[in-house]
């Protein structure tokens, strides 16, 4: 159990907030420990007084929980940090039943998963009350199938840019402008990547609106911007490209963080040094103290990464344009001191990053001083191993739009019955022909990957507003129960015809 130092103890409330099981609370102003702690350690990380320390050894009725890093010890009849596993009479036993049979996710009609016609070249109907440009109809597997087409402008819409980098490119929250002029921000970080958010409903009805709209166009058309980061690197991207940060293009994305690596490739580095320390701007994985270390029968080098200590053999990287977007910029700098109690001369250490581009090696002389060597031969062929595995860095993005507003008239006389069948799965959205993600609650907000639509299909207008092409699919059936504009309707074999006349037309 946990030992509290009442000396120190300020009854703050950060651990008792903080602890994943509930085994803390304040009693008199004094932090009270429950019999359900689990040596997690979450306290300690908190407590800004360090006024909380944890004993050596395990309490002797509690079993280590081995399926995470934290290594919960659990006492019998209770849960671990996760809620997931349970101590029942001295075993660790996952709590629940899987589910064998899992919802239906995706109820859609197959007949109207695909749009009979995309909008793409439609034009818009304004305003709003007409009926949309097209209203398309025609038979589908022996069902009749209504699309209606229209080149929607949104001022509801934006660009989520994801972009493959370990490079550090700007602090989250930070502005990201376009020719001096603000028209996003950086995000949160996904796994491997920077995720940036252009436009917006905000942006594009703020003073650099025009510009917002404008890029957001490009980047989906798959055209070149350049972007600045405020504090952070300038960047050159392009949809299906590899991203350039401050003129230098990355080649590689990581292919986990530095405790993941070690994870994969514990036996691989074993092999060929007694140390590795694998550099991540998250996550910074120590070899011979990572569970996987343990694994395979390594003990602790003695070795201390210069990082802030998360879990056994995994530490939390600073952000920075060094090595692995850390901000190490000398490999040398990655080991920050040597237990010499435990170390010993001779011992081979890799420190190295995730994506495996840069590496070096270190030893240590007889008085364990720190010394770079050069990488051996079977050095170089793990760190190919790591660097091969690797998927190639490039820039994604996905569209970001909101159909729930007047646009809906031209469909339909009664625009809430859209939404509603929209979310029911009984009409189908679609964007240049691309199967859009429908967020949940109310209106219609959708995500796309613009790499799935329709080449060269959004524009801008400058009320400001992007122009996207827009698809609904419905039964006849139903669109005629949503008070779909049915007097409007053309089959589709006359729009064919017409299509192929006007196209011979064009040829003499």
């Amino acid at each position: 159990m946990i030992v509290i130092d009442n000396e120190k103890c300020t009854a703050c409330g950060n651990c008792v907030i903080d602890c994943p099981v509930d085994a803390l609370k304040i009693e008199q102003d004094i932090v009270a420990v429950g019999d359900n702690c689990v040596h997690c350690g979450v306290c300690i990380r908190v407590c800004r007084v360090e006024a909380v320390s944890l004993p050596p050894g395990l309490p002797k009725t509690a079993v280590n929980c081995t399926s995470c890093p934290i290594r919960c010890a659990i006492q019998p009849g209770h849960f671990g940090a996760c809620r997931r596993y349970i101590n029942i009479r001295g075993s660790i036993v996952r709590d629940g039943e899987p589910v064998l049979d899992p919802p239906l996710t995706d109820s859609i009609n197959p007949a109207i998963k695909r749009p009979l016609i995309t909008a793409v070249g439609a034009g818009t109907t304004y305003p709003c009350c007409r009926p949309a440009p097209s209203i398309v109809h025609d038979t589908v597997d022996g069902i009749d199938v209504v699309t209606v087409i229209t080149e929607a402008p949104l001022s509801y819409s934006g660009v989520k840019l994801k972009v493959d980098t370990n490079f550090f490119i700007g602090e989250e929250g930070a502005k990201v402008r376009r020719q001096g002029r603000i028209i996003g921000m950086v995000e949160t970080e996904e796994y491997g990547s920077k995720m940036i958010a252009i436009g917006g409903a905000n942006r594009l009805t703020g003073r650099n609106g025009f510009l917002a709209a404008r890029t957001v166009s490009e980047i989906c058309n798959g055209e070149t911007v350049d972007l600045k980061v405020d504090g952070g690197a300038a960047l050159t991207l392009q949809v299906g490209k590899k991203p350039v940060i401050d003129g230098t293009e990355d080649s590689k994305m990581r292919v986990g963080c530095g405790s993941a690596t070690i994870g994969m490739f514990a036996e691989s580095l074993a092999s060929a040094v007694d140390e590795a320390i694998i550099l991540d701007h998250h996550v910074i994985g120590l070899l011979s103290e990572h569970p996987a270390g343990d694994y395979i029968n390594l003990k602790w080098s003695g070795i201390i990464p210069r990082a802030r200590k998360s879990t056994r053999g995994r530490y939390f990287g600073e952000h920075g344009s060094g090595w692995g977007g850390t901000n190490i910029k000398e490999p040398r700098e990655a080991i920050m001191a040597v237990d010499e109690n435990t170390a010993v001369p001779g011992i081979k250490i890799l420190v190295t990053e995730t994506t495996g581009q840069q590496a070096a090696l270190f030893t240590l002389d007889n008085d364990l001083k720190v010394k770079e060597i050069p990488l051996t031969a079977k050095v170089r062929d793990t760190v190919k191993i790591i660097s091969d595995s690797c998927q190639e860095a490039r820039v994604s993005a996905i569209y970001t739009g909101g159909t729930g507003g007047s646009a809906r008239a031209g469909v339909t006389k009664y625009p809430v019955k859209l939404t509603e069948a929209i979310h029911n799965g009984e009409a189908n959205l679609t964007i240049g022909g691309a199967p859009a993600y429908i967020l949940p609650g109310g209106g219609i907000n959708f995500l796309v990957d613009v790499e799935k639509v329709v080449p060269r299909s959004f524009t801008w207008v400058p009320t400001p507003a992007t122009v996207a092409p827009v698809e609904y699919t419905v039964t006849r059936q139903k669109y005629e129960e949503m008070g779909g504009h049915i007097n409007q309707m053309t089959r589709l074999s006359d729009i064919k015809s017409k299509n192929s006349i006007e196209h011979l037309k064009s040829k003499k």
